[in-house]
């Protein structure tokens, strides 16, 4: 099978256990190590435009480092949205990987980033989102002129950015004594070593054994001319290179707790020669619940415990401490960060004397978020920090402090008032799109982990935040009534309150819970369809691992719910734009089409014998047509009926489709073209006449021909969620990714 059968990972979870064996299930063969490059058609390509729109951050920054000799130089990493150098003159950040392409999707997660302090323009990171071995070997990517241009070097060993102990530090390092040496920490393979500048690696002499299941390193930090490398597998914790070539046990090192079972992250005061180290019971960012902070005397190996405050899980009151950063200006000050400290709020604690005595700078903070609203998440006030794990001083300003979360990155130039310094850093995962007719809405978008948005528009965060009554987690479901387009539904994982599903009746400006939901709804919500007059509602339900169950249909918008037995168990239903019987739905583990001609109340089998096996396998319908169907079969190709599902016939010539939709159709002048009027078509799939690679495709005469209308540096990983156009204006188009947030774009 082809690599180009990428997955959809979980957005936030860690791969484990029944997870894992989920996931399996849906994904490819691992993608080769280095692909050959794709032959293009220069005569089938139309350069765009492409921009991310404005959301404001919404995922994991794992990772937050200053260049040291540089001022307003500074590198942020992130859990599956790849990397970002930051732009001090514009106060935002530049993504640095989205020339990663579909079979490279494993990539966008980065592990670890290194700077050369001795060579400002240098820059490394350690690349791979899984390390199980479903997932495709990490790579190194190195570059000469801060992230503009790679090179990349392919490892044999995985890695694994977003898993358990992702938030830890920098498990890349340029060694201090000699930048053409580099030391890469691995969970499961040791330490690997490279002596030309990240070309080649090749594993080096460490006294601790990894284990397949364990941590292993957990970071790589410069303390003068030794490198300290924290270990999260066993009761020694802490290593040192010894001046000879190897590594030893730091000695008196903490132990013998689970305060100090796991190290997280270490920073080196030069000035006053100490190593600060933060531990706690778990690696995180999650089910922490004990943790400390230790200094070391570099000079004498005297260690002191330095915790600003014991957590005490019996009261309530557990977390582990994340990150720590120094005041490379000022001997003895440093911050610190709590993780996991959900009753009382993640803090950031500064020191000015070697961590005596420390302060909150959450107590006095007062934070800004206005121009990122959604982080109130329905609430009056916006919190803190959750999954704080990375934090930063500038060394070029004692007062410019910065913290990564699970959502953004704050900042502070007084050590009182925040705000984030998010602008460009995009990292939702997309799940559904919608580019809603006429007045209203520029685009309505779900999301994972924060729902769902209403954008005025596309160049500012939403300023509605998220949608709200009710709050939802990850968006399973959106629609819009075809003919009345104000009317719209949406379902999700519900957050706090139990309600899974609501309706609007302003185009998703403000919405209403429905007022019943079946009794399955808040521990499995799945997708939903609207009849094309918004009179009934299909709503389907799926649990997180996998679990189907029966759909349930509404006709007085919510009010109350009638199953559907003949309707496929966790399929996806689809409206009919124009006639407000139809519904049809695509049974993929049986490879049939099931249709309704009574609005949803029954369902019997139409096409047969088309692919199946695949939860990702999906059914759209062309807009301003009755029972016109498209499936996308991902590498089986794409299909097509004009008969409402009754049959099926493939689009010839493309070889892969792996999410489709519709826009506004292309100006007919002169003599009308075979295709001429029909909607634009886009999708991200292979047709190989165009490109020899899985691309973002525009076709403009009903799927007889295609453009390439992505290029080699707007690639994005994996983008085989959704896509759609925009019925307002020909060619515009919005691509939902993996981790980069919602792409758009206008031909140039």
């Amino acid at each position: 099978m082809r690599a180009s059968s990428a997955p959809t990972p979980s957005r936030r979870t860690v791969l484990a256990g029944a997870a894992v064996a989920a996931a399996a299930v849906a994904l490819p063969a691992a993608a080769p190590a280095a692909a050959a490059p794709a032959r293009r058609h220069d005569d089938s390509h139309q350069p765009h435009r492409w921009r991310t729109a404005a959301i404001g951050g919404t995922g994991f920054v794992t990772g937050l480092l200053f260049h040291p000799a540089v001022p307003g130089l500074a590198y942020a990493r992130t859990d599956i949205g790849g990397a970002y150098r930051w732009d001090a003159s514009k106060a935002r950040w530049t993504a640095l990987t989205d020339h990663l392409g579909w079979d490279d999707w494993n990539l966008l997660g980065i592990e670890a980033l290194a700077v050369d302090p001795a060579h400002p323009d240098r820059l490394y990171l350690a690349c791979g989102t899984y390390a199980q071995d479903w997932a495709s070997p990490g790579a190194v990517l190195r570059s000469e002129d801060r992230g503009a241009t790679w090179q990349r070097a392919d490892l044999t060993v995985r890695l694994g950015a977003n898993e358990d102990g992702r938030g830890a530090g920098e498990r890349l390092l340029v060694d201090p004594r000699d930048s053409e040496t580099l030391w890469l920490g691995t969970r499961h393979d040791g330490l690997l070593r490279s002596t030309d500048r990240g070309a080649t690696w090749a594993p080096a002499a460490f006294p601790a054994t990894p284990s397949a299941s364990g941590q292993g390193v957990v970071f790589l930090t410069a303390a003068g001319r030794t490198v300290y490398a924290g270990w999260g597998d066993g009761s020694t914790t802490l290593y040192r290179t010894d001046g000879a070539g190897g590594w030893q046990a730091v000695p008196g090192r903490p132990s013998g707790s689970a305060a100090t079972k796991v190290p997280i992250r270490a920073a080196y005061d030069a000035r006053g020669r100490a190593l600060y180290v933060t531990y706690a019971d778990a690696p995180g960012p999650n089910g922490q619940s004990d943790g400390s902070v230790h200094r070391l005397d570099t000079v004498t190996d005297t260690w002191s415990e330095v915790t600003p405050v014991k957590p005490d899980a019996t009261a309530g009151d557990g977390f582990g401490y994340g990150g720590v950063a120094v005041d490379a200006r000022r001997a003895g000050t440093l911050v610190v960060t709590t993780d996991n400290r959900w009753s009382q709020v993640d803090t950031v604690f500064r020191s000015t004397d070697g961590g005596a005595s420390w302060t909150s700078l959450k107590d006095t903070a007062v934070l800004d978020v206005s121009e990122t609203p959604y982080l109130r998440w329905g609430e009056a006030e916006a919190k803190f920090g959750w999954w704080i794990q990375s934090v930063a001083v500038d060394p070029f300003d004692s007062k410019h402090v910065v913290f990564g979360t699970g959502a953004t990155v704050f900042g502070t130039r007084d050590l009182v008032h925040w705000a984030p310094e998010i602008r460009g850093l995009e990292e939702s995962a997309v799940k559904f799109l919608i580019a809603p007719p006429g007045k209203g809405a520029r685009l309505l978008s779900g999301l994972g982990d924060i729902g769902v948005m209403y954008h005025d528009s596309l160049t500012a965060s939403p300023s509605r935040g998220m949608a709200s009554n009710p709050v939802s987690g990850t968006a399973t479901g959106l629609a819009l009534a075809a003919l009345r387009p104000s009317y719209v539904v949406r379902t999700g994982w519900p957050s706090g309150a139990g309600a899974a599903g609501a309706s609007s009746l302003d185009g998703g400006r403000s919405w209403q819970p429905f007022a019943a939901q079946p009794e399955i709804a808040a521990s499995a919500p799945g997708p939903v369809a609207v009849s094309a007059d918004g009179a009934t509602l299909l709503w389907s339900f799926i649990h997180w691992d996998g679990t189907k169950y029966p759909a349930h249909r509404s006709t007085d918008g919510g009010a109350s719910w009638t199953e559907v037995t003949t309707f496929p168990k966790g399929g996806t239903p689809v409206a009919d734009p124009l006639d407000p019987r139809r519904f049809y739905v695509y049974d993929t583990d049986t490879g049939a089409v099931f249709l309704s001609g009574d609005g949803g109340a029954t369902f019997t089998r139409g096409a047969t014998g088309l692919p199946s096996g695949d939860v990702q396998f999906k059914v759209a319908a062309a807009p301003g047509r009755s029972g016109d169907l498209w499936l996308s079969a991902k590498d089986h190709g794409l299909f097509r009926s004009t008969d409402g599902g009754v049959t099926f016939t493939a689009v010839a010539g493309c070889q892969a489709s792996h999410t489709l939709g519709f826009g506004r159709a292309a100006p007919v002048r002169g003599r009308k073209r075979p295709g001429a009027g029909y909607p634009a078509v886009f999708q991200t799939g292979r047709v190989s006449a165009t490109f020899d690679g899985v691309a973002v495709l525009r076709s403009d005469d009903a799927g007889a021909t295609w453009v390439r209308i992505n290029d080699d540096t707007h690639q994005w990983g994996w983008t085989g969620e959704v896509i759609t156009g925009d019925p307002r204006v020909h060619g515009r188009v919005h691509l939902g990714t993996n981790g980069r947030g919602i792409q758009y774009a206008e031909p140039e």
